[in-house]
């Protein structure tokens, strides 16, 4: 079984020189009207370090923050995606994860996307960052503002305890046959063996080494472990499992799926199209425009084209990237 490379779409940019950039910044946002083409080619460009790197030369050239100076020169959408651009990765989701637990509503599919698809690095540091920036513990807000087996699943995930590297072939049928028995049975503690193996085991013991229990568990039911999630839980619980056994399996389908579904279902869902584009960008959104192309067709490029404009478009399809043969 060969792991694919995984592949972003924004590079360490060559010849970084940050006061150069932090002085272009600069010029931009304090002329009469706001340069935005510069603020695209620069933040676009630069990697995450890189950007920061410009942040702080911002500071020691203005005296003043980066951030703040673009949220009050920037509206819409388009500052959500250049603020964004500048928060560390941590720091992004913990962010992004304070709005979805804290906003007039609780944005369930936020948390889903995030605290189902990240390591337990990112998790830790995610939720130092949390800390940090909010001055609440990210576990304890998730307990009050989420219920039911869905805060017990986003829990579990957030201990950022998933065993790493490891498989068991002498569990996997064990484990397959617990699942099993969770989808039929569905008691409260049936629900509480089904996440803890979905959010304990290691990616390879449920999907990459055979035996795995994914495969197991296909054997045992006849059925594929997605569509038994599906019909026997329903509401967030089954949603946020289905994500989990999805990332499981291949991350970048799964982000390829959300986006497309942010596109066309909601009638182009910003928050999400914006999160999942910065918060992949450096890690696996090459993968996921390819995954995208092969199942729907047409190219997350075009979509974005099609749904988006102006400026905010301009920021999206920057970071999106690639060649003209896959649009």
């Amino acid at each position: 079984f060969l792991l694919q490379q995984m592949q972003g779409t924004i590079f360490p940019a060559p010849n970084f020189n940050p006061i150069m950039d932090a002085q272009l910044l600069g010029g931009a946002l304090q002329g009469i009207s706001c340069e935005k083409d510069v603020l695209i080619d620069i933040l676009t460009q630069r990697c995450n370090s890189q950007r920061l790197m410009i942040a702080e030369a911002y500071r020691d050239m203005y005296g003043r923050d980066l951030i703040t100076d673009l949220k009050e020169n920037l509206s819409h959408h388009f500052k959500e995606v250049m603020v964004g651009l500048m928060y560390p990765p941590a720091s992004y989701d913990a962010h992004e994860l304070w709005h979805a637990l804290k906003g007039v509503d609780t944005e369930e599919k936020c948390l889903i996307d995030i605290l189902a698809s990240r390591s337990n690095m990112e998790i830790f540091q995610m939720k130092e960052a949390y800390l940090m920036q909010y001055s609440n513990d990210l576990q304890q807000d998730i307990d009050s503002e989420t219920s039911g087996h869905f805060r017990d699943t986003l829990m579990n995930l957030a201990q950022g305890t998933r065993m790493e590297g490891y498989a068991d072939p002498c569990t996997a049928a064990q484990d397959a046959m617990i699942l099993w028995e969770a989808c039929q049975q569905k008691t409260g503690e049936h629900k509480d063996m089904l996440q803890m193996i979905l959010c304990n085991k290691s990616y390879q013991q449920l999907f990459f080494f055979f035996p795995q229990v994914f495969q197991e568990f296909q054997n045992i039911s006849g059925q594929d472990i997605v569509d038994a999630i599906n019909e026997c839980y329903d509401g967030y619980f089954q949603e946020l499992l289905v994500a989990i056994v999805l990332c499981v399996r291949d991350k970048p389908s799964y982000f390829a799926y959300r986006l497309y579904n942010a596109i066309h279902d909601f009638g182009f869902h910003n928050k999400t199209v914006i999160r999942i584009l910065i918060a992949r960008s450096e890690i696996d959104l090459m993968n996921i425009r390819q995954r995208y192309k092969e199942r729907y067709g047409k190219s997350l490029f075009h979509d974005i084209k099609h749904f988006a404009s102006g400026h905010y478009e301009s920021a999206l399809l920057a970071i999106c990237a690639g060649d003209a043969e896959d649009y």
